[in-house]
């Protein structure tokens, strides 16, 4: 999908020459061809799962398993942050912060230069909580649905077609949807699609995730606070992913960022609790586990009893 993305961009740059109405339409363009090529691509493989699994059920079953979980982004995610984690934790090192600034920037978007210990936490933990429903949630959610088409027939596009799906729309935003220069209106497609496509699963986290800890208020009044919080930032989804893990987690978010220079302010989130620690990012994956066990409960329920 990245590749793919980078030649079509590069390509576009070319025939549009800044003109903005082309800009727009080559983005559209971008969009259709590579969620298209991405949606028939798993369509495709699911097509070789359903044909091969008569003959060899185990083999075929662990296959498509394995090629499903590469849509789900956790284990990358939880590498990053402990990479960032495992350098500051270092008490002998004169390094740590520099080091642990260069991986930062691998996992954030914002400007890491500058950033102090706090900062480089607080980065950790907004970024673990926007990406949990990003990388995790939103794919689970479009696998979800691929799973009820077959209930109604094996020939609709499955769990692996609808994951591939939204990671190709995810991906074209992570890559184009940047309010800046020609990406303004190549990358605008693509971000509202995103923006479409994550709007449900990052509200079923909403009122979801408060059931897998204990937190400060009662469930209700968390979900309140957090709807209250997410709808501050700019961004439909992001905000809200956040604010549900800040007051579940119990980690004050938002603040002051810089992305490439420029200052952006970010609403507070959950201003009572504490500020971003190792043990609250912790919690915030620890929350990411448990939620995962709770939905594919949940979903396994469901698609049982419509069968």
């Amino acid at each position: 999908m990245g590749w793919l993305i980078n030649f079509l961009h590069t390509l576009a740059e070319r025939i549009a020459k800044g003109y903005k109405k082309k800009l727009y339409i080559l983005g559209a363009l971008i969009v259709f061809i590579v969620v298209f090529a991405s949606g028939i691509s798993g369509w495709l493989i699911e097509r070789l799962f359903l044909l091969l699994e008569p003959k060899n059920q185990f083999f075929s079953t662990i296959f498509f398993i394995f090629i499903l979980s590469s849509s789900l982004a956790y284990k990358s995610l939880r590498k990053g942050i402990f990479e960032v984690i495992n350098l500051i934790k270092q008490e002998n090192s004169t390094d740590k912060i520099h080091l642990a600034r260069e991986k930062l920037s691998f996992i954030v978007g914002r400007d890491v230069e500058n950033l102090s210990e706090n900062e480089i936490l607080r980065a950790i933990a907004e970024t673990a909580s926007e990406n949990s429903v990003d990388g995790v949630f939103a794919p689970l959610f479009w696998m979800f649905l691929g799973t009820i088409f077959w209930q109604f027939s094996t020939c609709l596009p499955g769990p692996l077609a609808m994951a591939w799906f939204y990671k190709a729309s995810s991906t074209i935003d992570s890559m184009l949807g940047y309010k800046e220069g020609n990406l303004r209106w190549l990358g605008f497609t693509g971000a509202k699609l995103d923006d479409l496509l994550t709007w449900i699963p990052s509200r079923i986290v909403l009122l979801s995730l408060p059931f897998c800890c204990r937190p400060k208020h009662s469930i209700l009044r968390t979900i309140k606070y957090a709807w209250r919080d997410g709808l501050l930032d700019s961004s439909p989804n992001s905000g809200i992913s956040e604010a549900i893990f800040a007051y579940c987690a119990k980690v004050r978010m938002g603040g002051v960022n810089f992305y490439k220079g420029k200052k952006k302010i970010k609403a507070t989130i959950a201003k009572s609790c504490p500020i971003a620690t190792i043990t609250s990012i912790k919690r915030i994956l620890n929350l990411n586990i448990r939620l995962q066990i709770v939905w594919l409960l949940g979903m396994y329920l469901i698609s049982q009893s419509l069968k």
